[in-house]
């Protein structure tokens, strides 16, 4: 009875030990799977040959392109490992703009060789610590091989951007938007620091009706705002432009309340009040030597009153109201 007891004992130490053995395995074998079937999803989609993929969201709008960070931003991908692809993508549409397919594709045969590897019993920290002694070697190998490009040297900038827009949707007008992109991106490079470039700086505005042909460039800042003026100007030559965070409206109570008048002397002296409030803020304004006026936009309360606008008319001052944070840094 006691070889037999000992025995069952031994025999289930053991069974446990296997089972907590298995546990890593199979999760190892579920996060390579499933960055395997993410990364063969957009492979379908590399280099100028690559096919379209066609993406309808939730809302039912309907995406097609063939850009590897578009395709996975629009895929609600749930399990972690891949997950992690996703943000390797987002990150390398950031720091380079393109290649975002490749690296998904290449993380995807990396995990591809490393199952063959654990499969011959060979330790995770080893095949980790040989991949990143492989990424430094090839670091290595890429930067000796690299040719700089010179900032000035605007053919050389051109052939690049052509061939990352070879591989897209807009390829047949390269030959239009390369250009535009390499000259937007020229204009706010800084000189100190030419290796970085915010893109912020670059506003995309896009509008129906028209065609990629139509496509061009402006300098300096674009606004789909329009001028809230009724009969003030139109437009504005040599500007002096101001920027308010206030609204250019009757004061309100922090705390929302009403005001019942019912005495038409104190109506009237209400109405005064704010007509003189409204003109003291014109009149400072007016005095800077504003004549184009940019008020962000807030959630507070209307950014403009009828009477503001009436007075910007009078003194020949163009006003745009809701900018956007984003748009101009206030």
């Amino acid at each position: 009875m006691t070889a037999t007891t000992a025995g069952n004992k031994s025999g289930g130490s053991a069974g446990l030990m296997k089972s907590k053995n298995t546990k890593p395995e199979e999760i190892r074998k579920s996060n390579i799977q499933a960055a395997k079937a993410l990364s063969d999803a957009v492979r379908t989609s590399l280099g100028p040959r690559g096919m379209d993929k066609m993406i309808q969201d939730a809302k039912g709008e309907v995406t097609i392109t063939n850009d590897g960070a578009t395709i996975l931003k629009q895929m609600n991908v749930v399990h972690p490992a891949a997950m992690m692809l996703v943000e390797l993508s987002k990150a390398q549409d950031i720091e380079a703009g393109d290649g975002t397919t490749s690296v998904v594709v290449l993380a995807g045969s990396l995990l591809e060789a490393a199952e063959k590897l654990l499969a011959k019993g060979i330790h995770p920290t080893s095949i980790s610590d040989s991949f990143q002694r492989a990424a430094e070697k090839a670091v290595e190998i890429l930067t000796s091989m690299a040719i700089p490009i010179d900032l000035n040297d605007r053919d050389s900038l051109l052939k690049s951007a052509n061939t990352s827009l070879n591989s897209k949707v807009v390829s047949q007008n390269s030959t239009e938007l390369s250009p535009i992109a390499v000259d937007s991106v020229l204009k706010i490079v800084d000189p100190a620091r030419e290796e970085n470039v915010n893109l912020k700086d670059i506003k995309i505005i896009k509008k129906l009706g028209g065609t990629v042909d139509d496509t061009e460039m402006s300098e300096g800042l674009v606004l789909e705002q329009r001028a809230c003026n009724v009969n003030g100007p139109k437009k504005v030559e040599k500007a002096k432009i101001g920027f308010i965070q206030f609204q250019v409206s009757p004061p309100k109570t922090d705390m929302d309340n009403q005001v019942v008048v019912s005495d038409y002397a104190a109506m009237d002296r209400v109405l005064k009040e704010e007509r003189a409030y409204i003109l003291n803020i014109v009149k400072q304004i007016k005095k800077a030597g504003c004549n184009v006026l940019l008020i962000q936009k807030s959630i507070l309360r209307d950014a403009l009153s009828d009477l503001a606008v009436h007075f910007f008319d009078k003194t020949k001052i163009m006003v745009v109201k809701d900018i956007e944070r984003e748009e101009v840094e206030f």
